[in-house]
């Protein structure tokens, strides 16, 4: 090898060294914070997938809202510092109690039942340094959930196609694995445990502060994470309704906003709409067959029909989606659960909305109106 060859191979390398030198010090330090209670049967997957990520430049912080298992000596086990709450909190609030013990410029939160891919982080931090002006970035769950189960299956597929095909450019936040800025989220106070004590839409709620004050907010499709829940029946209603729909709802009528991406786009509000007049006339059926309304049952099956085939049609893709991830028989389950789920959030939301406003008389009302009489 003649020396111009050496001197420039050199040279290449020192190049090579001082990208790497530049790299190292543009990257941010991440605190992945990491709520758990009873979380002993998928924490230590959680933490040991942490453990194994391409990026050097993180700690963890578990923190334990008054767990009764062992989840805080697993966390020990696994090299994570371990805080406790004073009391219990919700997710809200042991995630702002373990910001205040955060080191990093980059506050990832993580839930205790996700396992996230060796470059998860490192995509973060691209995502930060791509965009100094980025407020927050999230992901999705991925397209092959732990359990085999048709519900869980069907939830977590779902929430992977709704992040999926939703626009990059996002209203709300997700901290199941999203990341903020440290400045960001002490400028806007964190998370609101004070409205928000058990696991529900407190993420969502600090996304809307975030972007109705002009922060941006992206969704970063390849951050895809596998989540090890398992749903029932039972408590995926309690989740959709008591802390989703129900805060929901509340939420969208305090301020005035209704997004317009994730799963409140305007086809799935036509859908609701949709599956509430299907669930109608499902009801007065009998009735008709009965002749004791009108107009007959053909015309009723007729309506029924059309509106059948126009549900199917605003949510062909998401359909098609099932289809081929799991085929005919999922499939079909899987427009049924939907419309089902339609069906009750729509319900909630109404009822939410005839409780806001037949309020009844706040006590000083009241009282002076007693005193009156």
């Amino acid at each position: 090898m003649s020396q111009a060859s050496r001197s420039l191979i050199e040279d290449h390398q020192i190049e090579v060294n001082q990208e790497e030198r530049t790299s190292l010090l543009a990257s941010p330090r991440i605190s992945v914070i990491v709520p758990v209670r009873d979380g002993s049967k998928h924490l230590p997957r959680c933490l040991g997938a942490l453990g194994r990520s391409e990026y050097s430049q993180f700690e963890v912080i578990v923190v334990d809202d008054c767990s009764t298992d062992d989840s805080p000596g697993i966390a020990a086990r696994y090299g994570a510092r371990c805080l406790r709450t004073p009391q219990t909190m919700g997710p809200a609030g042991a995630r702002n109690l373990g910001v205040k013990y955060a080191g990093g410029e980059i506050l990832l939160f993580v839930d205790a039942d996700v396992v996230v891919p060796p470059a998860t982080l490192r995509q973060v931090a691209e995502d930060f340094i791509r965009d100094p002006e980025l407020a927050a970035v999230f992901g999705s769950y991925d397209d092959t959930p732990a359990w085999p189960t048709f519900i869980s299956q069907y939830k977590n597929l779902m929430h992977h196609y709704v992040h999926q095909t939703s626009s990059e450019s996002a209203t709300t936040f997700w901290a199941g694995c999203g990341a903020i800025r440290r400045t960001v989220f002490e400028e806007f106070g964190g998370f609101d445990n004070a409205t928000y004590n058990k696991p529900s839409i407190e993420d969502i709620a600090l996304g809307l502060k975030l972007t109705q004050s002009g922060r941006r907010i992206h969704l970063d499709k390849r951050i895809g994470v596998k989540h090890l829940k398992r749903w029932t029946v039972r408590n995926l209603l309690r989740a959709d309704i008591l802390y989703r729909a129900v805060p929901w709802s509340r939420l969208i009528l305090s301020t005035r906003h209704l997004p317009r991406d994730l799963n409140l786009n305007y086809a799935s509000r036509a859908s609701s709409l949709l599956v509430g007049l299907l669930a109608l006339e499902c009801l007065l059926l009998p009735f008709s067959l009965g002749g004791f309304v009108r107009p007959g049952p053909v015309p009723l099956l007729a309506g029924m029909a059309l509106i059948g085939v126009l549900l199917v049609l605003l949510n062909l893709d998401v359909y098609r989606f099932f289809l081929r991830k799991r085929g005919w028989w999922f499939a079909a389950r899987a427009v049924l659960a939907h419309w089902i789920y339609y069906l009750y959030s729509g319900v909630t939301f109404f009822v939410m909305l005839a409780m806001h406003f037949v309020r009844l008389p706040s006590p000083s009302t009241r009282d002076a109106s007693a005193q009156g009489r």
